[in-house]
């Protein structure tokens, strides 16, 4: 943990012993300190060859969204099963998305999608889709990224797995509870691979975000927002002082580690008020408009601060973030709107959201190193039911990838006629996760590697990516 004493005697101008100042550094991740983490890069040849200067982000639609009104609009098809919301041309010929997607359409070769993708999963059980089914820690993939690579990047201090939920971009916000609350653990947890591998979750939760609290007077320091103030107002004093002159390079390091860091890169009011802007969706839908149906509590309007915080993220050195948004259990039962009405709205809101995300990466000479995945639990049924909805499906489920350096500009295989099973070769989660490993990872080097365990190495290594990728 980070230490600060305020009640013991002064040793300097600043009121600080150098010996209190330096347990800054005192991170209890596996007993090291966070000084002694920095020292160890050296020593860590084998891993830094094995974990590329990648970065993934996973946008995770929790619900189930349908794989016919996202890119496989089907409007040849009867009526009973083509796109509520209609199509729009993409930039690819011949190729449609669904109505709510004109920008994601402009930028269709900067994207690719996969219609042949099914996760093989009815249920709310999201690790099926996120830990690639057949994944023997049931440990989502992020969660495995910091297995390898260590739970904290040791040379920005940033956590190498982190989780972005509507809380972590709007203070004081509470949203509803109902079943997408207790599904959602899977995506905060580890599973067999132990709570030292949870993603941190700067809204106030998880096991690694307690490791990084600083342990100061609970009085003075309640909330999240006056502990930045205070960590602003300690780095000045620090920086007027030069209280850190003389200490050696790996305590230096741990200090602007600290508080240079990752103070600055959760708060996203840091950026220029156009970008904040450009991201911004909460002009889209009124929240309170889908919160009031049971299967949307936790629906927002904040997808587009959540993605800007991402990006954030991988900028400053975390690996793999997951980006959370919920709401997409659309069976127009009364738990959700008739005839899909919510589809509108919040598609508009992903449109905007990952549309201005992928430019923002371009923008940033990022696009190469940070592979954008969207994806949901599972599809939903292609017939439309008796209230205009659609229900839980397991045959096929929408994926749209873009960047990491991979091949864009394409629309991987096809589904049949009526959007109900994959008529091509199916892709699937385990397919997803093979993916992402050689993405993040040298999987050469992985079966090479001496400081992993086997059986990870071989899930690193041995699966079997979408080819059409690379």
């Amino acid at each position: 943990m980070f230490r600060f004493r305020d009640s013991q005697p002064v040793r300097n101008c600043s009121g600080v012993s150098r010996r209190d100042l330096l347990r800054i550094g005192s991170l209890a991740l596996g007993g090291l300190t966070l000084p002694g983490l920095l020292a160890q890069r050296a020593h860590a040849a084998t891993r830094n060859h094995l974990v590329k200067d990648k970065a993934v982000v996973l946008l995770f639609l929790q619900g189930g969204p349908s794989h016919i009104e996202f890119f496989d609009p089907k409007m040849t098809a009867p009526a009973e099963f083509r796109s509520i919301t209609g199509e729009v041309q993409t930039k690819l010929p011949g190729i449609t998305f669904g109505g709510t997607f004109s920008k994601l359409g402009e930028r269709a070769d900067r994207i690719a999608v996969v219609r042949s993708f099914a996760s093989g999963n009815a249920d709310h059980q999201n690790y099926i889709s996120v830990a690639g089914a057949g994944n023997m820690y049931k440990a989502p993939m992020g969660a495995l990224y910091s297995r390898v690579a260590g739970t904290i990047n040791t040379q920005t201090g940033i956590p190498t797995n982190s989780i972005v939920i509507p809380e972590a971009v709007s203070p004081g916000l509470k949203l509803g509870s109902n079943f997408e609350t207790n599904s959602m653990k899977s995506l905060l947890g580890a599973g067999d691979l132990g709570p030292s591998c949870t993603p941190f979750d700067p809204s106030g939760g998880g096991d690694l975000k307690k490791n990084l609290e600083l342990k100061l007077d609970k009085d003075r320091f309640g909330d999240r927002h006056s502990l930045l103030a205070q960590l602003d107002g300690f780095k000045r004093n620090m920086d007027r002082t030069k209280a850190l002159d003389h200490v050696d390079t790996f305590q230096q390091q741990a200090y602007d580690v600290i508080l240079r860091g990752i103070a600055e890169a959760f708060d996203i009011t840091k950026e220029d008020p156009a970008t904040i802007a450009r991201y911004d969706t909460s002009g889209i839908f009124k929240q309170e408009d889908l919160q009031k149906f049971f299967d949307m509590k936790r629906a927002s309007n904040l997808l587009g601060k959540q993605m800007l915080l991402a990006r954030r993220l991988v900028e400053r050195g975390c690996g793999f973030v997951t980006v959370c948004d919920a709401g997409w259990d659309m069976h127009a039962n009364n738990n959700s709107p008739k005839n899909m009405e919510g589809m509108k709205p919040m598609g508009s809101q992903v449109d905007h959201a990952v549309s201005a995300f992928i430019d923002d990466l371009h923008d940033r000479g990022l696009s190469d190193k940070v592979l954008l995945i969207v994806t949901g639990e599972m599809g939903r049924s292609p017939r439309i039911n008796k209230n205009g909805g659609r229900d839980h499906y397991a045959d096929l489920t929408p994926l749209l990838l873009a960047g990491g350096g991979l091949k864009m500009g394409q629309v991987i295989g096809a589904s049949d006629r009526n959007a109900s099973k994959p008529a091509t070769d199916k892709i699937t989660p385990a397919n997803l996760f093979a993916t992402v490993m050689n993405v993040l990872f040298d999987t050469g080097e992985a079966r090479l590697a001496n400081d992993i365990p086997a059986n990870i190495a071989k899930l690193i290594s041995d699966g079997k990516p979408i080819r059409e990728l690379f």
